[in-house]
């Protein structure tokens, strides 16, 4: 039984997600430090200044990017 093994080879990424735009998920600290500051930004930035606030983040566009196939 000589060859390579199915998981060893490189898992192959569809056509429809190299065209599809990705974003970061970025925390108040790192809204708080952009330079171009966007609405939804400031707005997680003000919710998170309230005591007992609890958040995971907002996508920001800044940071979007696309997979690449090489």
């Amino acid at each position: 039984m000589a060859g390579k093994s199915g998981a060893s080879k490189r898992r192959a990424i569809p056509y429809h997600n190299t065209l599809q735009w990705y974003t970061r998920i970025v925390t108040s600290d790192t809204c708080a430090a952009c330079k171009s500051q966007c609405a939804r930004g400031i707005a997680y930035m003000e919710k998170m200044r309230r005591p007992g606030a609890l958040g995971r983040g907002v996508p920001c566009v800044l940071t979007a990017y696309k997979i690449s196939t090489k």
